[in-house]
């Protein structure tokens, strides 16, 4: 058992404080004082002006394997999540060979259920030659399906580019399906402009102009309107443009949405002005763009058009980001400074600790219909992290626990810092100690998502 003490709890919209006793697995009570008498078999944790939180559930993770653990693997990013306070993920598919049989993916959850310290569960993936096998996916153990980081035919696009087999797919499912939304004709042609213009030796901030606001709007529509036909089970991801914010719903509660869509953290943090000294360190698909769209997607999550925060965190090794615009490669690792960054920005007045919550754990817990998770509730597992929101620390490369070995984040100084983390009531992380005894646990959802 563990006896969590003090504690100011943020939860469901509100902060109160009280004691937690977490007993096999699983939060067994929250009052204001727990008295447990002389119990020697009681680890005692005095949270006093520490912020206990649901852990972050983190929606779109690209872990890298099997097949490209050069850069990454479960384990070692696993390390990074808890520490950084996400207690769950949910795996994209683009790892070698993509994950496109069902076999495949209970090859990946076989390897998490020996490596993750988190919990995990892992994306179907969906391409041209596999709706019949993706169709099979079991809506109670698997998050859904996506086609996020894949190719639709062997080399090129995704599935916002083929309207018809959309349609077809779209007609046929109940799961939850995902998808990464850029109008490719609109990047060609960007593309093929820079390039006349600066050959291989495009600048790193022309990528928020050749993946556009107007590649993302064309492409988001185009989805949208197609999953409003069939009234499907439809999540965005890493929207990164206010102008496709602006197309989504905030006047139904999140339960009760059909499409609903999420920002990243990086969309969140940086702006275009931030190229200059970053370049392909920032280099992400979709961009990071203008000032205007990085303040416009907070307030969208402020005022419920978006529903989640995510990381999208995409490792490479140092060597990937290195040479011209085209040998970079895009994406970077965020787990570890996720929540920090948030916290950051709470600091900044910018988003509170409540909408935080709601964001990273609560209504990601709503859209995939998780089972007992996203909520200190008694009964609930116990996936808890504690805060001191005045414990300042500086990202540098020693305290850097991802496996390709850099941040975006190096050099800065984030006011907050992850205390304890809890998964399933182990305590894996503690003040920058990691507990490896217990792995992590199969995520399980609802049947009927609708």
């Amino acid at each position: 058992m563990i006896l969590i003490r003090n504690a100011k709890i943020v939860n469901e919209g509100n902060i109160s404080e009280a004691d937690i006793l977490i007993k096999n697995q699983r939060i067994e009570k929250i009052s204001r004082q727990i008295s447990l008498g002389v119990n020697k078999n009681c680890l005692e944790i005095n949270a006093e002006g520490l912020f206990l939180i649901p852990g972050m559930i983190d929606d779109q993770v690209h872990l890298r394997e099997p097949g490209l653990i050069h850069k990454a693997d479960i384990f070692s990013e696993s390390k990074a999540a808890v520490a950084g306070g996400i207690t769950s993920f949910m795996d994209m598919p683009n790892t070698i060979p993509n994950t496109l049989t069902q076999e495949l993916l209970e090859t990946k959850y076989g390897i998490a259920s020996q490596k993750s310290l988190a919990n995990y569960s892992f994306f179907m993936g969906i391409c041209k030659s596999n709706l019949e096998e993706a169709l099979k996916t079991n809506t109670e153990n698997v998050c859904g399906i996506t086609d996020d980081g894949l190719y639709f035919t062997n080399d090129e696009g995704i599935l916002a580019n083929y309207p018809d087999f959309l349609e077809k797919f779209f007609s046929r499912t109940n799961n939850l399906v995902a998808l990464h939304s850029e109008d490719d004709g609109i990047i060609k042609n960007n593309t093929e402009n820079y390039r006349k213009k600066y050959g291989a030796d495009i600048p790193f901030h022309c990528h928020a102009k050749i993946r556009s606001e107007a590649a993302c709007l064309k492409a988001t529509k185009r989805v949208l309107a197609i999953a409003k036909k069939y009234n499907n089970r439809l999540h965005l991801f890493h929207i990164s443009t206010l102008a496709e914010a602006n197309l989504f719903d905030n006047k139904i509660p999140v339960l009760k949405k059909r499409i609903t869509a999420e920002a990243c953290i990086h969309h969140l943090w940086f702006s275009d002005k931030d190229y200059e000294g970053l370049g392909a360190k920032i280099k992400w698909n979709p961009s990071i763009k203008t000032v205007k769209d990085r303040n416009g997607l907070l307030l969208s999550l402020l005022n419920d058009k978006l529903d989640i925060i995510a990381t999208d965190h995409a490792p490479h090794t140092q060597d990937e980001k290195l040479g011209n615009y085209f040998n970079a490669h895009s994406g970077g690792p965020l787990v570890q400074h996720a929540l920090v960054a948030l916290l950051e920005l709470y600091h900044r007045g910018e988003i509170g600790l409540e909408k935080i919550v709601e964001k990273t754990s609560h209504n990601v817990a709503e859209i995939y219909r998780l089972r007992e998770r996203g909520y200190v509730r008694e009964g609930y597992f116990a996936d808890l992290v504690l805060i001191n929101i005045n414990k300042p620390w500086q990202v540098t490369k020693s305290n850097l626990m991802y496996k390709c070995g850099w941040s975006p984040f190096e050099g800065q100084t984030f006011q907050s810092s992850i205390t304890h983390t809890f998964v399933n009531g182990h305590l894996v992380y503690n003040n920058g100690k990691l507990n490896e005894s217990q792995k992590g646990k199969r995520l399980l959802f609802e049947k009927e998502r609708m």
